[in-house]
């Protein structure tokens, strides 16, 4: 132990600090080391957070002891990889992330008695509100939704209440919309949470800031009609085109075949009343029959005395009439047809399809890959199946085009990677970084610690055979008592060894100390030195006579 220390002393105190700060390097770059490779991956637990949803998760996660890390300002919050179910499940059972917004929650308070009826319904309107907004950013395409509602109260001696209205903020998920059936879904999924409010008056806008659906929208009106109109045109031709698509990829070949289908529809609303009249068909009615017989006398006005008397017979002079008619009515009821007929929209007037097919190709005896095109007659029975899948009418106009043509090679877009052994770019980086500390943990070790450890073991063990060589009189240190000499070895030196000494350090190579000189010298080299000095006695002191004048100025 004393060997070590007085080597340490040896060494100075630049050569200590200089050891000392390579070590803490050394142990710094182990520890880093230490945890990048214990330290557990982490993934993302929730994205797109709140400042007040990361705030409670964050304070769930310290009081739980989860490690955690948090990126993108505050939005996403990561966790060990192994208990993001586990972490996840415990959220949810908190309530947590509530998307920013407050629901019924907001009751389990109980409010002071000063709270009026202002605060209250505020409250009420404001659940309602997060209730919804919940509600609708749990649909698949929406990151995040906001609902407004305007409940208006109905004022004393008001006539006509106003009727409540809505509107409607969602941000969707990457480049996606909402579809004409998603929006109707949402306005009649707030008309029916809010009383009296009719879907028609919720408003819809996305987070590009474009009016997905007005909050006066009636169904009946003009832009409504074109609408549905544009969207059910679209669903014709795509119905049509996967139709087409699906088909002839049975034949040719999967990615070999591209579609286009242009309809022409008639979306008039026609109504036709009419009323048929057939002559042919007459059906009695009513039948109706007046027969009249009239009969007359008329007798002469001759006065005489017979024919006042009593018992006078009447004259028989005078005139009689009879007469007689019939009448007959008979109606008849004609058979009428009154024929209400309404047309409905949605009438294919005109189909255009632009069918466009791949060839085939074939490989030469030099491996090249060559185009052959296809042949007419192949070309006119794909047309044939096209035409029998779109209900082709020749008489509508209908016009059907299959051509051939080669496809351009499919290119990856810039910047695209695909991944080489199932790993990720990001995994890549993962086991290069680790490889690099692994080399430079290794290297260090071999040139840093290894001479260092070797070194302090050599002077350690220098030490001790230079003390065992001068007890038994192979070695001689010869300097002053102070210790102002020079430490080493010289031939005839006395202290101890003599001229057999000297012959002593042919044989053996040992170490002394020199107290001038930091370090160890071998002693076979101060023997050498002494030779030179006898040797050359003049030159010797020449260059003795140079350092002291070197060191004197």
């Amino acid at each position: 132990m004393n060997g070590l220390l007085n080597s340490l002393r040896g060494l100075g105190a630049l050569r200590l600090a200089a050891m000392a700060g390579v070590a803490a390097v050394l142990v710094g770059a182990l520890l880093y080391l230490t945890t990048r490779l214990t330290s557990p991956e982490f993934a993302l637990l929730y994205g797109d957070l709140s400042p007040q949803d990361s705030a409670q998760i964050i304070a769930q996660l310290e009081g739980s002891g989860v490690p955690y890390t948090v990126r993108g300002d505050g939005s996403q919050i990561l966790v060990p990889s192994d208990q993001v179910g586990e972490v996840r499940i415990r959220m949810a059972g908190q309530g947590l992330p509530s998307g920013g917004s407050v629901g019924y929650e907001i009751f389990d308070n109980p409010e002071g008695f000063g709270t009026t009826s202002f605060v209250q319904n505020v409250n009420l309107l404001r659940a309602l509100e997060g209730e919804l907004a919940r509600t609708i950013g749990a649909f698949a395409n929406v990151s995040k939704a906001r609902v407004h509602l305007v409940l208006p109260r109905r004022e004393i001696f008001q006539r006509n209440p106003t009727e409540p209205t809505a509107s409607v903020f969602v941000q969707m998920r990457g480049a996606g919309r909402l579809g004409r059936d998603e929006v109707a879904a949402v306005q009649h999924l707030v008309a029916a949470a809010v009383p009296g409010l009719q879907a028609e008056r919720v408003a819809v806008v996305d987070g590009r800031g474009t009016l997905i659906a007005g909050g006066d929208e009636n169904p009946d009106t003009s832009g409504a009609i074109a609408s549905r109109a544009d969207e059910f045109r679209r669903g014709v031709e795509n119905r049509l085109k996967a139709t087409i698509v699906d088909l002839l990829e049975s034949s040719v070949g999967y990615g070999k075949v591209r579609a286009e289908v242009a309809a022409e529809i008639d979306f008039d609303r026609v109504t036709v009343t009419s009323e048929t009249f057939d002559p042919d068909s007459q059906v009695v009615r009513s039948s109706q029959t007046v027969e009249e017989a009239e009969n007359s006398a008329e007798r002469a006005n001759n006065v005489s005395v017979a024919n006042n008397l009593p018992d006078a017979s009447p004259s028989q002079g005078g005139t009689q009439s009879n007469s007689s008619r019939t009448e007959e009515t008979t109606n008849f009821e004609i058979s009428k047809i009154v024929r209400n007929q309404v047309q409905e929209v949605g009438d294919i007037e005109r189909l255009s399809v632009a069918v466009l097919v791949d060839g085939t190709y074939s490989t030469d005896a030099d491996g090249n890959r060559q185009y052959q095109p296809r042949s007419d007659d192949e070309l006119e029975r794909l047309a044939t199946l096209v035409r029998s899948a779109i209900g082709f009418n020749a008489d509508r106009g209908d016009r059907v085009e299959v051509v051939n043509m080669q496809f351009a090679p499919m290119t990856e877009p810039e910047g695209f990677e695909a991944p080489f052994l199932g790993l990720s770019k990001a995994d890549y980086f993962k086991i290069a970084e680790i490889i690099v500390l692994a080399l430079v943990s290794i290297l260090v070790i071999l040139l840093v610690l290894r001479p260092l450890v070797s070194r302090v073991f050599t002077l350690s063990a220098g030490e001790a055979a230079a003390a065992g060589a001068g007890a038994g009189g192979g070695t001689a240190a010869i300097g002053g008592p102070a210790g102002d000499g020079v430490s080493g070895y010289l031939p005839g030196g006395g202290g101890g060894g003599g001229a057999g000494g000297g012959s002593g350090m042919d044989e053996e190579i040992a170490m002394v100390d020199m107290d001038r000189v930091e370090g160890r010298v071998q002693a076979s080299t101060i023997k050498k030195l002494a030779e030179i000095v006898d040797k050359h006695p003049d030159e010797a002191l020449g260059i003795l006579r140079a350092w002291m004048a070197d060191s004197g100025s």
